[in-house]
């Protein structure tokens, strides 16, 4: 059993396919990257598993039930497109308001345990609209929190924020995946942010799922390459060529799949092309990703 399994999902707006037979599978406790270009159906996917919209056609399961079922629909929290907070309204007091819409018995404890793990208990009297936005969206994933889900979902968290709020976003749901048991669909264009969490990738384009993948698979599918700068590049790569390496030319020279890099040192030393810069790398999520839209697969 899958936290979400979807089949061949259509979803059209006045004749345009913004779903086209999508396929997808989260696994129980995973945290699922969903990724793609704007238009590509990610947020459609979204609403159409959280109910906000209805498919034209396709099935659509959580935890083994039809995402219509009143118990399972209990299960899922989500926050899609904005917190819908009342501005002038305390962090608290808006909290208090979605758990009496929820009908929760415990409201007071389960906004304090909300709170406290997206890091907010010091701020429950704070204003929401003197919030930054770091905060603002953690306020929103707190209020997907309420009620406990064994799903969330989560619709571009980490944009715009800072260095510190992605860090502190990233530390929340690696947090709520391990400690609370639930599983994260989130999708991002941030992708180097994504990769630090995800344990599952699906990539969308046009509305079809070309490629799920799990992180640990695609760790071992990533390429290595040694980039460097010398004092003429053009030279370098010709010299490059014909010893027989697999580089290209960017800013930098790209020599692929090279093991030792001393002996590629020694060897544009030899030739009178001493690098002064020389690092080596794997190819990471964003590179795997243009690749994949480009139809050529690292």
């Amino acid at each position: 059993m899958n936290a979400i399994e979807i089949h061949d999902l259509t979803k059209s707006f006045r004749g345009m396919y913004a779903l086209d037979g999508l396929s997808m599978t989260v696994p129980i406790g995973s945290i699922y990257g969903f990724i793609g270009e704007n238009g590509s159906g990610k947020s459609t996917t979204e609403k159409c598993i959280c109910g906000h919209l209805v498919p034209d056609k396709g099935k659509i399961t959580l935890f083994g039930k039809p995402y219509t079922d009143a118990g399972v629909r209990a299960k899922v929290g989500a926050l899609i497109e904005n917190t819908g907070c009342f501005p002038s309204s305390s962090v608290y007091a808006n909290l208090m308001m979605q758990a009496i819409n929820l009908g929760l018995k415990d409201r007071s404890g389960e906004i304090e345990r909300v709170l406290k793990i997206v890091r907010m208990e010091d701020n429950a009297r704070l204003t929401f609209k003197k919030c930054s936005l770091g905060m603002k969206q953690r306020i929103g994933i707190a209020m997907a929190l309420l009620g406990d889900p064994a799903l969330l979902i989560l619709d571009e968290p980490i944009n715009g924020l800072d260095t510190d709020g992605m860090r502190l976003m990233r530390e929340i749901l690696v947090d709520i995946t391990k400690n609370y048991g639930c599983t994260v669909l989130i999708s991002s264009h941030i992708l180097g942010e994504l990769e630090k969490i995800a344990t599952h990738y699906g990539i969308i384009r046009q509305g079809k799922m070309i490629k799920e993948i799990a992180a640990s698979e695609m760790d071992g599918r990533k390429r290595s390459y040694v980039s460097l700068k010398t004092r003429d590049t053009q030279a370098a790569y010709d010299l490059l060529r014909r010893g027989g390496y697999n580089v290209k030319s960017e800013e930098e020279l790209r020599v692929y799949d090279v093991d030792d890099t001393t002996r590629l040192s020694a060897y544009l030393m030899q030739n009178g092309f001493a690098p002064s810069e020389l690092k080596k790398h794997k190819i990471g999520l964003e590179e795997y990703y243009v690749s994949l839209m480009s139809d050529e697969v690292v």
